[in-house]
């Protein structure tokens, strides 16, 4: 309890001694891993000059019974697949990523979330998320080496 109270009055006599708030900084983690199945092969793109970019999409499935418990072998068995888009700006892995990734492969990705927005071919402004890949995990080739 002591610890505390001095962490908190530490924390107050920074924020006093410092004039601009912008100094105080937190520490924050924006990760994600991803395991599942690559829904298509990757294509690179590179817009208006800047890096270029692999992007594929990725799903993976959630399991669950519908019945009175966890331990309940009756009961109906639903799944839900969710799909999201990979983009990988890192030098070096969105060339491996381009040249070994392949729809259907079993692959582990850990990354950032990134939100944005875009305009549609109809002009419609558009929600997206999407993965900043930092590493990937080649776990098989294909689904017959997953099975």
């Amino acid at each position: 309890m002591f610890r505390s109270a001095s962490v908190q009055i530490f924390r107050q006599l920074v924020r006093h001694q410092s004039s601009d708030a912008s100094l105080i900084l937190e520490r924050s983690m924006n990760r994600v891993q991803l395991l599942g199945r690559v829904g298509q092969d990757p294509v690179m793109r590179q817009v208006d000059g800047r890096n270029p970019v692999t992007i594929f999409s990725m799903a993976t499935n959630e399991m669950w019974r519908s019945g009175d418990g966890e331990m309940s072998q009756t009961g109906d068995i639903s799944q839900k697949t969710t799909w999201h888009r990979v983009s990988v700006f890192k030098p070096g892995l969105r060339e491996v990523a381009y040249q070994y990734v392949k729809k259907g492969s079993r692959i582990l990705v850990e990354g950032k979330l990134d939100y944005g927005e875009y305009v549609d071919k109809n002009q419609v402004r558009r929600q997206a998320t999407t993965i900043i890949a930092d590493s990937i995990i080649f776990l098989s080739d294909n689904k017959a080496e997953g099975m």
